[in-house]
Order: C-alpha cells, then sequence, then structure tokens
C-alpha cells in the first residue's frame, strides 16, 4: 500500500509537471500572438532622418477648378455631408455667401465646422481652393 500511494505521488507530480509545461508553452505562444497583435503598426521617422519618405509631390501647374473639386470636394459638397453645402443647391450656398465671398474662401482655406483646413486637399494652392470654390458657386446658380 505504501508502494502504491509512492507511486501515485509521483504520478500525480508528474501529471502536474507535464499539463504545467504545456501550460507554459500555451502561455509563451498567446504572450506571442498578442504582443505581434499590440505591435505598431509603422514607424514614426522625423524630417532629415534616413527612414523619412520624401515629401508629397505638388503638381507641376495649377489645376483646374473642376479637377480640385472631383478629387478633393465632392465627396463631402456633392451629399452634403456633415452640413456642407451642396453643389447645385442654391439655398445652401446663399447664407455662405451672404458672409461675402471673402468669408467663404477664408473658411475654405482655414477650415470651418466639420471642414478641415484646405478641405484636407494637401496638394492644393490656395488659390485653387479658391478657383474650386467659385466653381461651386457657379454650379450652384
Amino acid at each position: 500500500m505504501g508502494q502504491i500511494k509512492k507511486l501515485l505521488g509521483i504520478l500525480v507530480i508528474g501529471g502536474l509537471l507535464t499539463a504545467s509545461g504545456f501550460a507554459f508553452s500555451q502561455s509563451s505562444q498567446l504572450t506571442a500572438e498578442l504582443k505581434e497583435r499590440l505591435a505598431p503598426v509603422g514607424t514614426l521617422c522625423k524630417a532629415g532622418e534616413s527612414c523619412a519618405a520624401a515629401p508629397v509631390a505638388v503638381s507641376s501647374g495649377p489645376r483646374s477648378a473642376k479637377e480640385v473639386y472631383d478629387g478633393s470636394c465632392t465627396t463631402c459638397h456633392g451629399l452634403g455631408v456633415a452640413g456642407a453645402p451642396k453643389i447645385g443647391d442654391a439655398a445652401d450656398w446663399g447664407n455662405r455667401l451672404n458672409q461675402g465671398i471673402e468669408t467663404l474662401y477664408t473658411h475654405a482655406i482655414q477650415g470651418i465646422n466639420a471642414m478641415p483646413p484646405m478641405g484636407l486637399c494637401t496638394t492644393c494652392s490656395e488659390d485653387e481652393i479658391r478657383a474650386a470654390v467659385d466653381y461651386m458657386l457657379e454650379n450652384s446658380k
């Protein structure tokens, strides 16, 4: 009977060691998977560092107002997203135009309410933004 208890004790201890080894290996795998999921998506580089990307290319010449509108403005101003005045809707533009064209240009360039500065056209010049505003106004009479 004493030997059976001893054998049972050894089996229990062996089983516990095996189970803890398995749990540890699973834990290591789960930890590795968690680290992979939480790893940064990219890196941060400052201007002048060798890892920094080339600056965004600016167009070689001014784009037409329609090109700017089609490329950067139509998403919001085509549908009136977040209160943006819709192209083709004179009433939407009326109150804004009553503030004066320079105010309208300033809002388009600096941003207002939900509209970000330059309407997120990072490669547009202020003149191109003004031309896009004029284009939307001309097509909203």
